[in-house]
């Protein structure tokens, strides 16, 4: 394995250029950060599962807090893992304590008249209960009556497991609160393209890179996910109405839903009596995404925009103080109002300027050219592109309205890109020569040209150890110079790639427990739906049932090379109908275990033609898991 190069001269000039651009003097961000202190994390900030395998380690990035931005890091994301690095338990306003740098995502205490108030218990069970275990050591005598979850996404939720007991959600003394559709969208989100999701994540959040100058360099959002124990519970209360006014333990909130942003189903919500607002994760200290580089339905930056206005309108005369579910709060009711402006009209510019130009005749790579947030939002360091970029947004709203196709019909019908590949580098005069002419680029710092021609000759030829060395050393130099912690990821995990080929396992987020045992069976059919080998199946015609002795009646039909389902539907007669509880049937799907187990045991009875089930099973194509990225 290559060691990671040094900076070319190219780079090191691009980050001068960059750090003369920056105030690197002002030093606001890092007094709110450290405002509130109460204490550190405990045990040096390393979290360990009952195994004793470390699930966090607050330490990752520490690196960053010796002097200056090195000459392999942007100064601009050095300075942003600097502020994620300031962890610990942190009052926020009399009553709202907050855990910060435990996860990749905030979680809150809010105190009540008996107990406490667990907002956004994290990615998993161990580090929210060293959240909690530390909030009470300084905090006492307080048990958990509520969780609050403001989105659908799992480091939000995953660890609920931390802060509340079996015993607790047995007895029902624990209030569960969510935004409307938060279940569907939680358990369902990342089933049906999960296994690309999971891959495509691997890159973004940097999962097998090491951290260093010239490795990972967190996520922009956080630091890192930790990799404890995943759970979930499903809330027992759902926010129905766009603002809606609850008392949890004698605390008022005013809920506000803000579906379809940065998740399908989230929520913000006023502390009137506190004078403090939660912006969830609709602003945050970075530009977000509009598309998410691991794959995910665009998301709609009008409607984005619209719901912090509304947040802006309806509380911010009434706030002293804005907190978010990542980074750090903001203080005073001037600078809350500027910061939450200042994120509104991010993606409201963003949104209108690319439609402006998309109807002038610009196509959506030319208006990621041409585009930047304007100058009065420039200085703004939390809408600058640790997370989200200026580029991949100005795609995602493109795609919103337009979708993928800029109307030119010699891109209507391109050809894949192997094809594609070999019949470029023909016309280039061969591997070696293009790998020739792409050093001299690489000689004079283009080295996206150069990422972009040398992989028509991967493609073409993946063997070609030049062509993968240099197209590896042109994205290591790219990584140096992008602020963006996600495009530095994609880089350098591609380079890696590139040198040692792809891991020999997917580095996914493992759906286990009560996730499983939550998911809907109707989602999880889907999930067999996309599975499904459809060239296999054509010319079959199989109907199989799924009677639930706890639930409904599931028919599915495999036919036309598609695998529809039904709910106690009664037109169709079953060649095979099998009977379990649903635990069983989501072992079988979801767990993997197939049906086999099941019916040795007894667990799950069949009726009629066994060889149906068999013939089904047969079907499935199981997820590639470590798919190749870079290379064919």
């Amino acid at each position: 394995m290559a060691p990671p190069a040094d900076a070319t001269d190219h780079t090191r000039r691009a980050l001068e250029a960059a750090a003369a651009g920056l105030d690197l003097t002002d030093t606001a961000d890092f007094d709110d950060a450290r405002r509130g202190f109460v204490a550190p994390l405990p045990d040096g900030g390393v979290v360990r599962n009952a195994e004793g395998r470390v699930v966090w380690d607050a330490n990752r990035y520490a690196f960053a807090d010796a002097g200056d931005a090195p000459d392999t890091v942007h100064p601009s994301l050095w300075r942003q893992a600097q502020l994620m690095n300031v962890s610990g338990l942190f009052e926020v306003t009399p009553g709202v304590y907050q855990v910060r740098s435990a996860d990749i995502s905030n979680v809150d205490f809010i105190e009540g008249e008996t107990g406490v108030i667990v907002v956004d218990p994290l990615v998993s069970a161990e580090p929210a209960r060293m959240a909690l275990d530390l909030y009470r050591a300084h905090r006492p005598g307080r048990e958990v009556v509520a969780v609050i979850y403001t989105h659908s996404h799992i480091d939000h939720f995953g660890g609920v497991r931390g802060v509340v007991t079996d015993d607790q959600l047995a007895a029902g003394s624990v209030r569960i609160i969510a935004p409307v559709g938060f279940t569907e969208a939680a358990l369902s989100e990342n089933v049906i393209a999960g296994p690309a999701m999971g891959r495509r994540a691997s890159y973004m959040y940097g999962m097998h890179l090491e951290p260093g100058p010239r490795g990972g360099m967190t996520s922009g959002l956080g630091l890192a996910t930790s990799s404890g124990s995943v759970g979930f519970v499903a809330p027992t209360e759902e926010i129905t109405e766009d603002v809606q006014e609850v008392t949890v333990d004698g605390v008022r909130f005013t809920f506000m839903l803000a579906p379809d942003t940065e998740a399908p189903s989230e929520m913000l919500f006023h502390l009137p009596d506190h004078r403090a607002l939660c912006s969830a994760e609709d602003a945050t200290h970075t530009l977000h995404n509009l598309y998410t580089p691991r794959g995910a339905r665009t998301r709609d930056a009008k409607r984005w925009a619209h719901y912090i206005d509304q947040a802006i309108l309806r509380f911010a005369a009434d706030s002293d103080v804005v907190f978010g579910q990542h980074h750090w709060p903001v203080w005073g009711a001037d600078r809350v109002v500027d910061f939450l402006e200042g994120q509104r009209d991010a993606y409201r510019y963003l949104h209108d300027q690319t439609l402006r130009l998309a109807n002038e005749g610009y196509t959506m790579l030319e208006i990621a050219e041409m585009l930047d947030v304007p100058n009065a939002l420039g200085p703004a360091w939390h809408t600058r592109s640790y997370y989200g970029s200026v580029s991949h947004n100005v795609k995602a709203v493109y795609n919103f309205y337009l979708g993928y196709f800029d109307g030119n019909p010699a891109r209507l019908h391109p050809l894949p890109p192997e094809d594609a590949a070999a019949r470029y580098v023909e016309l280039m005069g061969g591997a070696d020569a293009v790998v020739e002419r792409a050093r001299a680029s690489f000689d004079a710092g283009e080295y996206r040209w150069v990422a972009q021609v040398l992989d028509h000759v991967v493609f073409a030829d993946p063997t070609h150890t030049g062509a993968r060395e240099l197209a590896a050393a042109a994205m290591e130099q790219l990584a140096y110079q992008t602020e963006n912690a996600v495009w530095r990821n994609f880089y350098l995990t591609g380079a890696k790639e590139l040198r040692d080929g792809p891991p020999r396992t997917a580095a996914m987020a493992q759906a286990v427990g009560d996730i499983i045992a939550s998911i809907p069976v109707g989602t999880l059919l889907d999930g067999m739906a996309v599975r499904l080998d459809g060239p296999r199946a054509a010319g079959l015609d199989l109907i199989v049932a799924f009677d639930l002795t706890d639930g409904a009646r599931h028919v599915l039909r495999v036919r036309n090379g598609v695998l529809n389902h039904w709910q106690d539907r009664t037109d169709l007669d079953p060649q095979a109908t099998l009977t379990m509880n649903s635990a069983a049937l989501r072992r079988a799907l979801a767990g993997g275990e197939g049906f086999g187990p099941g019916i040795a045991s007894g667990d799950i009875a069949i009726d009629g033609d066994a060889e149906v089930l068999l013939t089904l099973a047969g079907l499935f194509a199981q997820p590639a898991g470590a798919f190749p990225i870079v290379e064919p």
